[in-house]
């Protein structure tokens, strides 16, 4: 019952994210879509703890409040670049191309996970929690409220280095099954979350608050890439295996 609630808050998150972002609202967009990967942890683990198994149901449904969250509230996030007018005018087709391309790309990814690829023992591409996470810190670094400035075209470029990485057949581990991998998910669960609360609390103007938050976007990415070169080392090989419906952010 519980890994369904939060699925179901997953998928919630996902959509009021959405909403802020059309109205224009990144920063608290990203603290929902930021919520939503530690839901979308929660379901795996209240399933397993629960002894459910594997189940259709489960699964479908996860994938679903996962499109929501991890597919189109990036993709919205790349699309709908407003302020300023004059940095994004130049490149809004390219913008809402590629939030397109980022949102397709990733249903594609969880389709084809839903269908067969829930059985194997590792993923293969980068999940899209992942690949949400690394939209999220580069908005924070490159475009709201741009610690690096605001940089539209190096932000897209980026963002289009990154999204293809879903659907490349390049393993990466399930976290519950390789402790090594945890080793990158802590420190970016713990730096992406100061990095997204601290212009959310606006708790000051000045010096500190801006380079603490520069700071923490700063190494969450550096940890998220060196998890993009050093996950597939760290891979389980071996026979394929059923899974539960969900498991551990970074998921499907």
């Amino acid at each position: 019952m519980f890994a369904n609630t939060a699925t179901l808050l997953n998928a919630l998150s996902g959509i009021w994210a959405i909403i802020y972002i059309i109205w224009g609202n990144k920063l608290f967009a990203l603290a929902l879509m930021y919520t939503a990967v530690g839901w979308d942890g929660l379901d795996g683990y209240a399933s397993r703890r629960a002894g459910d198994g594997d189940s259709v149901f489960g699964r479908v449904a996860d994938s679903v409040a996962d499109s929501i969250t991890f597919c189109l509230a990036p993709g919205a996030l790349v699309a709908l670049d407003l302020y300023p007018v004059s940095t994004w005018a130049p490149y809004s087709l390219f913008s809402l191309l590629l939030g397109i391309l980022v949102a397709a790309i990733g249903i594609a990814r969880l389709v084809w996970y839903t269908l067969s690829a829930h059985a194997l023992p590792h993923f293969h591409g980068a999940s899209t929690p992942q690949n949400a996470m690394a939209v999220m810190l580069l908005v924070l670094l490159l475009d709201v409220p741009g610690y690096l400035g605001t940089l539209a075209l190096p932000f897209l470029v980026a963002v289009l280095i990154f999204a293809p990485l879903m659907v490349l057949p390049i393993p990466y581990p399930k976290m519950r099954d390789r402790v090594a991998a945890r080793l990158f998910l802590y420190p970016l669960m713990t730096t992406g979350a100061l990095a997204i609360a601290i212009p959310n609390l606006r708790f000051g103007e000045g010096t500190f608050p801006y380079f603490a938050g520069y700071a923490f976007a700063l190494a969450g990415l550096v940890v998220l890439v060196a998890f993009y070169v050093a996950g597939p080392f760290v891979v389980q090989h071996g026979v394929p295996k059923e899974t539960t419906e969900s498991d551990p952010a970074p998921a499907r």
